[in-house]
């Protein structure tokens, strides 16, 4: 078990989105994004799209998963990681009546093959030269962030470890 740390922020645009993912702090190889628009999904890529952020998505490694989803013209943005993230602007999310200890527990997870049907073309993992991947050679991970006090899982967090 590590201590955790669950985050909110909002950004303003798009912008302010991709400068926030673009600062050193977050910068660790390899890092895979996942996007969501209403009529499709990225899939696992390593390169963000020309129509980047779309509704919502995520990036993550082996230190965090970085969240946002659009409101109004910016974005609401949830950090879950194992490291403090305070210096990016990032409020903790403690809970109601008192603070919550978060625990982050590490945990195996499997992507979907590339053959899944419930996608109309497949589920896709690319590399950052946009070259198709076998998702066999990702070392996807799950973290649970939950309540030290009460073992409550809050979040489920997206990992990549060093073993595949």
């Amino acid at each position: 078990m590590k201590d955790g740390f669950v985050g909110y922020k909002l950004v303003e645009s798009k912008e302010d989105l991709q400068e926030l993912l673009d600062r050193a702090e977050l910068k660790i190889s390899p890092s895979y994004y996942f996007l969501c628009w209403p009529h499709k999904v990225s899939g696992i890529i390593q390169k963000l799209p020309d129509d980047f952020p779309g509704y919502e998505g995520q990036m993550f490694n082996s230190q965090f998963d970085l969240r946002w989803k659009k409101k109004g013209t910016g974005y609401e943005v949830l950090l879950l990681s194992i490291e403090p993230k305070n210096e990016l602007g990032f409020e903790e999310i403690s809970g109601n009546k008192e603070a919550i200890k978060w625990e982050a527990i590490d945990r195996p997870a499997y992507f979907y093959n590339t053959g899944e049907t419930r996608f109309p073309k497949g589920f896709i993992f690319k590399d950052e030269s946009d070259e198709k991947i076998d998702p066999k050679n990702i070392a996807v991970g799950q973290r649970y962030f939950q309540d030290a006090k009460t073992a409550t899982v809050h979040f489920i967090a997206l990992t990549v470890g060093t073993e595949k």
